[in-house]
């Protein structure tokens, strides 16, 4: 027992190493209940002020990742589109490393004709990456009798906290049933390296998706049975990211599975979740991660839950062709 946990605390110490190298973004499994982070431009798109909360614990059994979100997002008519407000809390190694971002997003509503729109969104994030010192171990500390317990002979570096301004843009058209969208956040690449030069990569994101009715809308609800595709490619600093989703909506309760691999390896089957009661303005999501690459299931794969909060408002009678929201 005593080795498994040293060698898990040392794989954590590596892995934020090569962080602290080369960034990269977290990511969301159930990107579609945290839309402002896929993709700015979906600011507004429920037209009403809508909320939305996620939590995603990566690896539980090891302790490594965990990422808070929120955002609150509506439509303002003298604009002609959505306002945005986003916040995001990442922690690694039990809190050795953290991000902290907050972002303010304009994206402009475009009617191309009745039946397909475009939407353009616009995205300034204030980033904080701030490394604990204290929290890391390093090999060098390891006694073969008693574990980490040597001082170690590394120096911390001079500046523990990295402050950057981001900026992204991003794109959407969609028609009733059917929406394809494209992302390119970190358009400045900001250094945030401790100890030397490490630009934040580029990160491009490519999503696709539609709603397929699936028999009679009922008469006394306005929910409907759908079959809801969707596919999101990603790909930041060299490294890419494919999920491929198929949910099915019924009434209040929503289900699926998803897909997500690399160029070279499987990475997990995603179990999605979700209930939307219809008489009140909530709905929540839950999915699990299976992990199917060479780290297996055993650090406990990932657990995500969202929550999605609507406030009632008076939609304009000249508006968009609605986008029937992706889900998931």
């Amino acid at each position: 027992m005593a080795k498994t946990t040293k060698g898990v605390i040392l794989a954590i110490t590596l892995n934020l190493a090569s962080w602290v190298a080369m960034g990269q973004d977290p990511h969301f499994s159930q990107f579609y209940a945290n839309p402002l982070y896929v993709n700015p431009a979906f600011a507004g798109v429920d037209r009403c002020p809508t909320v939305h909360l996620n939590y995603r614990n990566q690896y539980p059994a090891m302790g490594v990742y965990q990422t808070y979100a929120a955002s609150y997002d509506q439509y303002v008519e003298g604009i002609k589109g959505g306002l945005g407000f986003t916040a995001l809390q990442d922690e690694a190694g039990d809190g050795a490393l953290s991000l902290t971002e907050v972002s303010g997003i304009y994206s402009y509503h475009l009617a191309v004709n009745r039946k397909f729109s475009i939407l353009a969104g616009f995205q300034a994030t204030f980033r904080q990456r701030a490394l604990q010192w204290d929290k890391l171990t390093f090999p060098d500390q390891i006694d073969e009798f008693y574990g980490f317990v040597k001082p170690t002979n590394e120096l911390p570096p001079t500046n523990q906290n990295v402050y950057n301004l981001d900026l992204s843009v991003g794109f959407i058209g969609f028609t009733k049933n059917f929406y394809v969208g494209v992302a390119a956040h970190h358009l400045t690449e900001p250094d945030e390296a401790f100890l030397t030069e490490g630009k934040l990569p580029f990160k491009f994101t490519a999503h696709a998706g539609a709603s397929i009715p699936l028999g009679r809308k009922r008469l006394h609800n306005a929910t409907q049975n759908m079959l809801i595709p969707n596919v999101i490619y990603q790909n930041q600093g060299g490294a890419s990211q494919t999920t491929l989703g198929l949910s099915f909506n019924r009434s209040a309760i929503s289900g699926g599975l998803g897909y997500r691999f690399g160029e070279r390896n499987p990475d997990a089957i995603v179990i999605l979740l979700g209930f939307d009661p219809g008489n009140i303005p909530v709905s929540f999501g839950y999915s699990y991660d299976y992990t199917v690459n060479d780290l297996t299931n055993n650090a406990g794969g990932a657990h995500e839950l969202s929550l999605k909060y609507s406030f009632p408002c008076r939609v304009p009678k000249k508006r968009l062709q609605q986008l029937q929201c992706p889900k998931f």
